[in-house]
């Protein structure tokens, strides 16, 4: 009986946009993470390869080598997958719903965040897909100067090729738009918003969305300038 009604509110409406709500904060502490080591890298070469070797240790001597990065990468895909799913029977539940089309569209009614939200998720799939295979997996076809080993030499690499480069920085963009509107969204959906505070967790989700993309651009931003090489 119990196991028939959590089924069943993970398949109501409810159900699915706390889903999407704890999954994106999962994302959000990822990108926290993730920005922070790619910023290790103004500190030189043996340092910021020393903290990505490191990270495959994390948990010693209790787990294995990379051990803990595969528990963390299976929850990330996993939460991931759940976030594109709810994402997407929600939207097609509300285009069901809709009794047709309106004779004058609502854009009042939606930020452009939110009007961005499934674009920009589709490019934010594509850049993550592209960014593991020049980064992680270094793919031959997309990266030709792949250093197995030395990542920071990777990134070097990776970021001088201007079209790369700029490409990133429009889609960390699109990821500040995503976090801004889903920050605020998460809150809302699991009754952590007091309507007096409204203007205030829109204002730190935008405060969010502008630290993640000043966080990711500076560093194809000093590759290309120089700064970093």
């Amino acid at each position: 009986m119990q196991a028939t009604q959590t089924l069943s509110f993970y398949r109501s409406t409810i159900g699915r946009k706390v889903i999407m709500a704890v999954t994106g904060l999962v994302g959000i502490g990822y990108v926290l993470a993730h920005m922070y080591g790619n910023l290790k890298i103004f500190f030189g070469l043996s340092y910021f390869n020393h903290y990505a070797e490191g990270l495959r240790e994390l948990g010693a001597p209790i787990l294995g080598h990379e051990h803990a990065l595969w528990v963390m990468r299976f929850v990330l895909i996993g939460s991931v997958f759940a976030h594109v799913w709810a994402a997407y029977t929600l939207s097609i539940q509300a285009r069901r719903a809709r009794p047709g089309d309106y004779a004058v569209k609502r854009t009042l009614q939606a930020n452009y965040a939110s009007k961005l939200m499934r674009w920009g998720g589709a490019l934010l799939a594509v850049f993550l897909l592209l960014h593991l295979m020049q980064l992680t997996w270094g793919t031959r076809y997309v990266v030709a100067n792949f250093i197995p080993g030395d990542p920071y030499s990777n990134v070097i690499s990776t970021f001088s090729f201007v079209p790369t480069a700029i490409f990133y920085i429009i889609a960390v963009g699109f990821l500040g738009l995503h976090l801004y509107h889903g920050g605020w969204s998460l809150v809302q959906t699991l009754g952590w918003l007091d309507p007096r505070y409204d203007k205030l967790v829109r204002i730190l989700a935008a405060l969010l969305a502008l630290v993640i993309f000043i966080g990711f651009s500076i560093v194809p931003l000093a590759v290309m300038l120089g700064l970093v090489r």
